[in-house]
């Protein structure tokens, strides 16, 4: 299971994630510069850690590397959920109390998920009863 990703770890990330292609130390500090005042060698370390940390490849190119995302944001997130749920002392009270937490819009998403799963990976047929029910008499 991941660590969850600090603050500056996370809007790298972020950034990686949504261009989705290789990008540079350049243009992440720039448009993390939008937003912060950030120096170059402090992206380029978060870089080189989350590099260290198996979240990104690089290759070089030129003086440069360039970094793609080894995984998605969908894949964190769920990995984050999942380790959660396996902390959980009970897991079936903890699901319901997140599911209570949902908006109607992420219970519909959840909805589509269960569906998609359930669609793909098929559970297999439970066992059945003998023909005639639970303690009745077979001729």
């Amino acid at each position: 299971m991941p660590r969850p990703l600090g603050e500056l770890e996370d809007a790298v990330m972020t950034r990686v994630w949504q261009w989705n292609r290789p990008v540079t130390v350049r243009e992440v500090l720039e448009d993390l510069q939008q937003e912060r005042s950030i120096a170059y060698t402090t992206v380029m370390t978060v870089m080189d850690n989350l590099h260290q940390k198996g979240w990104v490849r690089r290759e070089v190119e030129g003086r440069a590397y360039r970094y793609t995302a080894v995984s998605t944001r969908a894949a964190y997130s769920a990995a984050l959920m999942n380790e959660a749920w396996a902390q959980s002392d009970n897991p079936a009270a903890a699901l319901v109390a997140f599911f209570g937490m949902m908006s109607p819009e992420q219970r519909e998403s959840l909805n589509d998920a269960i569906r998609i799963v359930q669609r793909d990976n098929p559970l297999p047929p439970s066992p059945r009863e003998p023909e005639g029910g639970e303690g009745t008499a077979r001729p």
